[in-house]
């Protein structure tokens, strides 16, 4: 076997040796994040040219599906840590094990979850939406959600790839399916070469083809690369391993719930904005899915430093560990900064992106989307903290107490800010984008403090 540099540093690095560790395995994973985001951005953009009530519908029903997606990807995302941990004890088997089950439960949750996407227009309903725009979001979601299994396989299979460092692949992979995302959406949308004109529907079905395809390719290379056969991931794969699920499981739940409550604060605030108007809720989805690209960076860094704090750890590098995580902190809040100074220069010429010129509430939707980007660029470093800081603590297998906090940060602080700012206060959307960065903040701050207390300890 031959073991990747990270793992067989006997050493101390530098400062800038950690920086290129971290970079090479950040980089291609930021690359996989950012295609992987280009799908829902291509809808996204596509519906705007399409119209204001298909955007906010899949709005909507984008967030729902992405929602459940976060609390499901717990499982896969749990192989990340337990593969890297396994490698630096240089324990193969521990590693087919784990990622085998990991693509059990991935598999098992999104069966589970198909009911909640049938039956989501009287569950928007119920939430005070438009029933026009529930009626829509019910279209997308009622197709979108049968790619839900092979979305979940998908993170699965990329966690077991990256902890391995084949993040290459998962990038070109990745960027490929976002190119055929592109290209079944501009077919099937908008009618084009010879193909239906089905408007929400087209997107639907590019979303659950592009997935398919995905995690097919994945798969294949998984499986087939020479260097990585002998780990058979695949071999008896319909046996189950009930010690490795559990431990999988016992992981990955945290995890999701994690996931699910950070993304909860932005869905529960897309469902508030659709209380003040369809141009409010459109501006609001373009601003997030801006502010969520620049957050792919932010992820794709956390993901490198999971990798690399799992492995010293597996090695008992203490002080590789140490030095590792305040490296790849500085490159996550370096990029910020890039992120704020384009926030507040160009969010005219950001927002105008994902919209039709000729629609006669482009200019109302410009004017909305560029406040909230401003308000944006408030919370781009401590959303790059905390997102650095659970990646951090997910390296050392502690996933509990982050959820706790994340539970705390955002539904005890967060949404009750948003609400009263928005509603009792009348500061309307800007003060549910204000309750967002109190929500991070706070998250921002005990996480981070948590995580230097358990290294102090180690």
């Amino acid at each position: 076997m031959t073991l990747a540099p990270s793992q067989i540093h006997s050493a101390p690095l530098g400062k800038t040796a950690h920086a290129k560790a971290v970079l090479t395995l950040g980089l291609p994973i930021i690359g996989s994040h950012l295609a992987q985001m280009a799908l829902h951005v291509t809808d996204t953009v596509m519906l705007g040219w399409y119209g204001v009530t298909e955007l906010a519908a899949v709005v909507l029903g984008a967030s729902a599906f992405f929602i459940v997606f976060i609390l499901g990807s717990g499982f896969g995302q749990a192989i990340l840590p337990m593969v890297a941990q396994a490698l630096g004890r240089k324990d193969e088997t521990q590693v087919r094990r784990d990622t085998r089950m990991g693509l059990w439960l991935s598999f098992l949750f999104g069966a589970a979850c198909y009911p909640i996407f049938w039956w989501s227009g009287p569950i928007l309903l119920a939430l005070g939406q438009q029933p026009d725009v529930s009626a829509l979001a019910q279209e997308y979601l009622r197709i979108a959600g049968f790619g839900m299994i092979p979305a979940l396989l998908v993170m699965a299979l990329k966690s077991y790839l990256s902890a391995l460092e084949r993040t290459q692949v998962v990038l070109w992979i990745t960027l490929a399916a976002a190119v055929a995302n592109a290209g079944i959406n501009w077919m099937l949308i908008f009618g084009n070469w010879g193909a239906p004109e089905l408007g929400v529907t087209g997107a639907a079905i590019a979303s659950v083809l592009t997935q398919v395809l995905t995690v097919v390719a994945l798969g294949l290379y998984a499986h087939w690369q020479p260097a990585l056969r002998r780990f058979n991931l695949f071999q008896r794969f319909w046996r189950p391993d009930w010690q490795a699920m559990g431990q999988v499981f016992r992981l990955g739940w945290p995890i999701g719930l994690t996931g699910l409550a950070e993304g909860g604060l932005f869905q529960a605030s897309a469902l508030m904005m659709g209380w003040i108007g369809t141009i409010e809720l459109a501006a609001h989805g373009i601003a997030l899915e801006v502010t969520a690209l620049a957050f792919m960076v932010h992820l794709g860094l956390s993901n490198a430093a999971t990798i690399r704090v799992a492995n010293a750890t597996g090695r008992d590098d203490a002080q590789g560990l140490r030095d590792g995580a305040m490296v790849a902190l500085a490159l996550s809040l370096g990029f910020g900064v890039s992120m704020v100074v384009l926030f507040l220069t160009l969010p005219e010429q950001i927002v105008s992106l994902f919209l039709d010129p000729g629609n006669p509430d482009t200019g109302a939707i410009i004017a909305f989307g560029t406040v909230l980007l401003a308000l944006s660029a408030l919370f781009q470093m401590v959303d790059a903290t905390q997102v650095m800081a659970l990646g951090f603590l997910r390296g050392l297998k502690d996933t509990r107490a982050p959820m706790w906090i994340a539970t705390l940060s955002y539904w005890v602080i967060g949404i009750p800010i948003s609400y009263a700012l928005a509603f009792p206060l009348g500061s309307g959307g800007v003060g549910l984008w204000l309750g967002l960065t109190v929500g991070l903040s706070v998250a921002a701050l005990l996480l981070m403090l948590r995580f230097w207390a358990k290294v102090r300890k180690s």
